[in-house]
């Protein structure tokens, strides 16, 4: 059984950074894609950025330019800098890990970041 856990929310100041960090487990497969999302109070559930397996990454509008998502050496984590917060960046952040082209992938319970002064 695949779990995915997300850690490294919190409360940040704006203009300030985060680091969340993603690790699934419970299979010995690397994985294709990995992601991160948020969903704010009242919206649906965005990307953020993802990798895949061979490091090409792709950010939404909203954090190009002051976030970056890279693999950890350790298979199948994954980490998500992001500089110059704002408040608007302030959601729950979900980290999504897919094994193949289809399919929805694995969910984690996600990690609430809070960016207020």
């Amino acid at each position: 059984q695949v779990q995915v856990v997300e850690s490294g929310g919190g409360l940040v100041q704006p203009g300030g950074s985060l680091r969340l960090t993603c690790a699934a487990s419970g299979t010995s497969f690397s994985s294709l894609v990995m992601g991160w999302y948020r969903q704010a109070p009242g919206k649906q559930r965005e990307l953020v950025a993802d990798i895949t397996r061979g490091d090409i990454t792709n950010y939404a509008d909203s954090v190009k330019g002051r976030s970056t998502i890279s693999r950890g050496n350790a298979r199948n984590t994954v980490y998500l800098q992001m500089n110059s917060v704002k408040p608007e960046d302030t959601a729950v952040y979900y980290c999504n890990v897919r094994f193949g082209h289809v399919g929805p992938g694995y969910w984690g319970q996600g990690t609430q970041v809070t960016v207020s002064s």
